[in-house]
């Protein structure tokens, strides 16, 4: 990491809100955003496509080594294409998450992005959303943030998400996928989803968007971090 690029890690589960926030307090800053889970999705994705299986860890570590992967924004909304083709909706699925979750666990996979995901690390700063960027990816970063909120708030969040989108689904069928999806992370051998040990841990199941927001940008001036 570069002192002219100052990086942000937020790290927490899935459904703590991780991508809203980061992507608002990206864009309040200026700076650059970093959805390093994207990267696992696309990766499984991938493998789909090209008939991989999701134990091959070789396999799956070659095609994240090369993914043909843009990330748009069109009309202020994220776009991703993979070979060409826009998956925005589709690597963000429940059975993308999962797949992306096992894909994850693999280390030669994990290696095969880290240098990838560095590399977002430009100036003016960066906004890094994961579950290992405050252990692994960016342990010099100068803010770290451990995000999180109930297993019961996170499935009530996904669970209005769908219902927003039309989508039919269980509510105690999203709580059981996030708490079999947080014990598999919290207990994979290769960078488990934990707190870095100088993170801020900032549980958001009774706070709003915008306070949060809001605290995380107050603690980077605090810090000296932002103009």
């Amino acid at each position: 990491m570069s002192d002219q690029a100052p990086v942000l890690t937020i790290d927490g589960p899935g459904g703590a809100g991780k991508g809203t926030i980061s992507r608002l307090v990206a864009e309040r800053l200026g700076w650059h955003l970093l959805d390093s889970g994207a990267l696992y999705r696309l990766t499984a994705e991938a493998a789909a496509r090209h008939a991989v299986a999701l134990d091959d860890a070789e396999g799956l570590a070659a095609l994240a080594a090369s993914l043909d992967v843009e990330f748009l924004v069109e009309d202020g909304e994220p776009r991703v294409l993979l070979e060409g083709q826009d998956v925005t909706r589709a690597i963000r699925t429940e059975q993308a998450g999962d797949r992306a979750s096992q894909v994850a666990a693999l280390n030669p996979v994990r290696e095969a992005l880290l240098a990838r995901q560095r590399d977002f690390a430009t100036p003016p700063g960066l906004v890094a959303d994961g579950r290992d960027m405050g252990t692994v990816v960016f342990p010099a970063a100068p803010l770290k943030i451990f995000l999180t909120a109930s297993a019961e708030e996170r499935a009530r969040r996904r669970h209005l998400q769908l219902q927003e989108s039309g989508t039919t689904a269980s509510l105690s069928s999203l709580l059981k996928e996030i708490q079999a999806r947080d014990a598999r992370d919290m207990q994979r051998s290769v960078a488990p989803l934990k707190p870095a040990d100088d993170a801020i841990t900032l549980d958001s199941t009774r706070l709003t968007i915008p306070e949060v927001v809001d605290r995380l940008t107050q603690l980077l001036a605090q810090r000296g971090l932002t103009a």
